[in-house]
């Protein structure tokens, strides 16, 4: 049975799933920074998905980053699956800007989160609408 990590459940609110993935939004407001987590329990790695699976999850990271890059028009869009912390898999999709608290470098540690506003939240659950994800449903 799936359960989303405990650290994720901490560090990020959910917005929605895929077919595959819960969608979620990091709790860090410095970023529009999102993370798509295989609803499947016991994953920690990308090859431990079946190949249908993989390809799932490339096409939904795929194509939240391509709408994503546009709607905020994206310098950078940083995709990684790191998991040194989390074990869980899970794919950060993360919008990067030139102007960004942390640009170049990685977002990772570099400044103290800050925290959304409600009116943030609901800012980027109105975008994610207006984007008409393929597969996507709000939670």
């Amino acid at each position: 049975m799936f359960v989303l990590d405990s650290r994720l459940q901490q560090d990020s609110l959910v917005l929605g799933e895929f077919a595959l993935c819960q969608l979620l939004l990091s709790k860090d407001a410095n970023y529009p920074w999102f993370i798509l987590v295989p609803k499947r329990a016991g994953i920690s790695e990308l090859f431990e998905l079946d190949a249908a699976e993989q390809q799932q999850l490339w096409q939904e990271t795929t194509s939240l980053a391509e709408a994503l890059k546009a709607s905020y028009s994206a310098d950078k869009m940083n995709v990684a699956t790191l998991g040194n912390v989390v074990g869980q898999l899970h794919m950060h999709v993360i919008v990067r800007q030139r102007d960004d608290a942390a640009w170049p470098a990685p977002v990772w540690g570099k400044c103290p989160a800050v925290a959304y506003t409600d009116e943030q939240v609901e800012a980027i659950r109105q975008r994610l609408r207006e984007l008409k994800l393929d597969g996507y449903t709000e939670a």
